[in-house]
């Protein structure tokens, strides 16, 4: 490879330990060591699987941290509303499953909202191609870390 093209390319990998790195600081400020590693891990994972160009990633990371702060609330909420009322249903009244199931269907609305907005935003920022690149390395993150999870706790 001629030096000129060698040049962007070590500028862009630079450019992206950059931004994982500053990624990495801002989530670790936030969250534990355990929530914070497995964060970093993700980051990583995602921007190996896209190839995001230095120019997409600089765009893409703030939509995308948006996106997962606003999950974090809405899956906050789903914890705090739900967690503890599913583990004892004996001694639930039919009012109260109602209610529920209405608060439910509220939650699943805003996060159906949610992600409409996110592709919207991220079509904006990347070709359609990698938008679904994306929904496919998180899904194979996601199986990737239940494996690891399984493997420690020695589940196979």
């Amino acid at each position: 490879m001629s030096k000129n093209k060698i040049q962007p390319m070590i500028l862009k990998n630079r450019l992206l330990l950059f931004v994982v790195l500053l990624f990495s600081i801002v989530v670790k400020a936030q969250q534990g060591p355990g929530r914070e590693r497995i964060k970093t891990l993700k980051v990583a994972f995602i921007t190996e699987q896209l190839n995001l160009s230095s120019k997409e990633a600089q765009k893409f990371w703030p939509v995308y941290n948006d996106h997962e702060e606003k999950m974090d609330i809405i899956r906050q909420k789903e914890r705090t509303q739900f967690g503890r009322r599913f583990a004892d249903m004996s001694q639930i009244t039919s009012k109260e499953a109602d209610n529920m199931v209405a608060a439910f269907t509220k939650l699943q609305a805003e996060k159906h909202q949610l992600e409409q907005s996110f592709i919207k935003n991220l079509q904006g920022v990347l070709p359609s191609i990698k938008i679904i690149k994306l929904f496919r390395a998180e899904e194979n993150f996601k199986k990737r870390l239940l494996q690891q999870i399984r493997k420690r706790r020695g589940g196979g």
